[in-house]
């Protein structure tokens, strides 16, 4: 083949391109601080990284997922800390209403500070977010949960748990609803209730109501009816009597796995009821309590057997109430934990991958500018020795 001096250009020329677009992807890489930019560069190599960037993107959006489940469950439990708190002042209040030594004027202001903590449950319930949501509302975080009724609060929420993905594999709830938190309460001991009947005339008092010994209460209704002051019989709700003695003040009767402890002085005729354990409102359970001490207040009442009766139904269902919001409360705390040794995990998980991502797409900038420095040097030969031999010719040689 014949090679001419057009030839000769056009594959010097051509050289000349390859390095200069040897230098450009080398200053690229500089710049970037890439080994490459497109997986043509390095297809293999392309590949693990994207593969590596997927997995990083995921575990970036779960330790995003965490942060807000963390933000909205401290929310909560700084929530539930003030409702506790809240509890305990009615709490107080309700053994300060029930020492009989309150006057008429006394009971009607405890009544209204019973009044405000209630207000002020009902605020805690409709707690919202930063970004506004109601956190007590499930779903329906947009609408206002409770609100306020005669007999306690009305519940507009739903019954569902916002879920939200932490890791593979690994959800967590990032709140209550708040019919699960303030309705779903016990009442009485948590098995079963006692209440006096309305028209008892004696002095009997409600005392201490447990399960007995080894034997479980099987649910069921039962009236303890007092045939004569120290004499009583305990029917169930057939009216088959199951259990019958004599009354002492102070000492457990004991029937079908249940123990009550009445005091005082029951008249023949008086009775109490057992039933088993409802779920209520705490907000009912405020609302009665207020009731009870507006009654005795006003001097509608029975006297002071009928309140201290009404206060330790009251005090009973307060106990549920705040030994319910406090279970709440720690499952929070359980799952904040949980958030917290996850995001330690993924932190740690992150940190590698972004590891070996740098091992393959990482750029030795030593290396990177002594390619570039050669590069040029090549370049520049490249361009004197093409001008030199643009300028030789025949003529030169004749002359």
């Amino acid at each position: 083949m014949r090679v001419t001096q057009s030839l000769n250009q056009t594959q010097f020329l051509t050289a000349i391109d390859a390095l200069e677009s040897n230098i450009s992807q080398t200053q690229n890489q500089v710049s970037s601080g890439l080994a490459f930019t497109t997986p043509a560069q390095d297809p293999i190599a392309a590949g693990a990284v994207s593969n590596y960037d997927q997995a990083l993107a995921q575990s970036n959006q779960y330790t995003a997922n965490g942060n807000s489940a963390q933000s909205s469950l401290q929310t909560e439990e700084s929530t539930l800390t003030q409702v506790q708190d809240q509890l305990q002042s009615l709490r107080s209040l309700a053994l300060e209403a029930n020492s009989g030594t309150q006057s008429s004027a006394d009971l009607s202001a405890l009544a209204q500070q019973a009044s405000q903590i209630q207000s002020t449950l009902l605020s805690l319930a409709n707690t919202q977010n930063a970004g506004g949501g109601y956190i007590f509302g499930g779903f329906a975080a947009q609408t206002q949960p409770f609100a306020a009724t005669a007999g306690g609060a009305s519940y507009a929420g739903d019954q569902g748990s916002p879920q939200v993905q932490i890791a593979a594999g690994q959800t967590i709830a990032a709140g209550d609803n708040g019919d699960a938190v303030f309705n779903q309460i016990k009442t009485g001991n948590g098995s079963f209730t006692v209440t006096a009947n309305a028209a008892n005339t004696g002095s009997g008092l409600i005392g201490a109501a447990t399960v007995s010994g080894d034997a479980s209460y099987a649910g069921g209704a039962y009236t303890i009816n007092f045939t004569a002051a120290n004499a009583y019989q305990v029917l169930d709700a057939g009216s088959n009597v199951v259990a019958s003695g004599t009354y002492t003040s102070g000492q457990a009767i004991t029937f079908a796995g249940a123990q009550v402890t009445l005091s005082g002085a029951p008249a023949a005729g008086d009775s109490f009821s057992v039933a088993p354990s409802t779920n209520q409102s705490l907000f009912t359970t405020v609302q009665n309590l207020v009731n009870a001490i507006q009654t005795a207040s006003s001097g509608n009442t029975g006297g002071s057997t009928s309140l201290n009766n009404s206060i330790a139904g009251a005090l009973n269902d307060l106990s549920q109430a705040i030994s319910h919001t406090s279970s709440v409360q720690s499952s929070v705390g359980d799952r904040l934990n949980t958030i917290t040794t996850q995001q330690s995990l993924a932190v740690s998980q992150q940190t590698q991958l972004q590891k070996s991502i740098s091992a393959l797409q990482g750029l030795n900038y030593a290396g990177a500018i002594t390619t570039l420095d050669t590069q040029n040097t090549t370049l520049s030969a490249a361009l004197q020795a093409y001008t030199q031999t643009q300028g030789l010719s025949l003529f030169k040689f004749i002359s």
